[in-house]
């Protein structure tokens, strides 16, 4: 999806592409999105980033990384789809989102 996010420091906002992740309740229900950041910021890796094997599949047109750590709830109005990860990708999604709400779970 590519989606409209807003600056924390700034009053403007800023489409972008997201992994949803929420299922099909959620948005049909509360008109609500799930997703996960998706960056294509080369320095500041995170420990848990999922690089995009197939951009084209995915919409995208250089090198990105889905940043499993950082989840927010968005309006899915704001929302249009550009692409779906390979399947490979999204098992390695799966595995970094469970380890991450693994961490978190245990606090």
């Amino acid at each position: 999806m590519r989606v409209d996010y807003p600056f924390a420091d700034e009053a403007r906002i800023r489409r972008r592409p997201a992994l949803v992740i929420a299922v099909p309740a959620v948005r049909q229900d509360f008109a609500v999105l799930w997703v996960m950041m998706i960056t294509s910021a080369q320095t500041g890796r995170w420990p848990l980033d999922v690089p995009i094997s197939n951009l084209a599949l995915g919409g995208l047109d250089h090198s990105c990384v889905v940043r499993t750590s950082k989840i927010t709830a968005m309006d899915a109005r704001l929302a249009v789809p550009i692409g779906e990860l390979s399947e490979a990708d999204r098992v390695d999604v799966r595995t970094s989102l469970r380890v991450a709400l693994k961490d978190t779970l245990h606090e």
